[in-house]
């Protein structure tokens, strides 16, 4: 948690080996991130880590279903969990009716939560989530909090970077960012 530009976003991505550190090491999960290939973070992304960014990044040409199923052909999934996962995952987000919609006919809340949905496809131990309600209105907050809720009484890894009270009450670990230095 701190202002814009402290390095939340880079330190997600760090973690979640998008990026490689100037100095230093970063072991995520027993994998050392530094020293591995562009190949191996790939796979460690694909296998370890959900995503959630701030911009949703959903392709606009599939809809709900198949950007969440697009990740599970990403990972190598079988043709049925394919075909299965995405249904069950957009339930769980609330978004069953929303199915075959483009990300241009869902609301912002509702393609946050796709992004969700998408993240948790493989059943990663570990979820980066980049300031989740910055772009919401109150009530989809809230349902974005109760989403983070529901992950966190899964037993998920999850890290946010967040200026909302609501997600940082969830937390068991606060750390501020401040001029690029962590603090408790």
């Amino acid at each position: 948690r701190d202002s814009p530009g402290a390095g939340k976003t880079t330190i997600l991505s760090l973690i979640g080996g998008l990026d490689r550190p100037t100095s230093g090491d970063i072991t995520v999960l027993g994998y050392d991130l530094n020293n591995n290939s562009e190949d191996f973070l790939a796979v460690f992304r694909c296998a370890y880590v959900g995503f959630v960014f701030q911009s949703y990044n959903l392709i606009s040409t599939l809809t709900a279903s198949e950007n969440i199923a697009f990740a599970l052909e990403l990972a190598g999934f079988s043709d049925k969990r394919v075909e299965e996962r995405p249904k069950k995952l957009l339930a769980e987000v609330g978004l069953s009716h929303r199915t075959n919609h483009f990300p241009s006919q869902l609301s912002g809340g509702e393609q946050q939560r796709v992004a969700f949905a998408r993240a948790l496809a493989n059943d990663p131990p570990l979820m980066l989530v980049d300031e989740p309600t910055a772009n919401l209105d109150e009530k989809t907050a809230l349902e974005i909090v109760k989403i983070l809720e529901k992950l966190k009484q899964k037993g998920k890894t999850v890290i946010v970077a967040t200026h909302d009270m609501k997600i940082m009450e969830l937390a068991d670990r606060v750390l501020h960012l401040r001029d690029g230095r962590l603090s408790a």
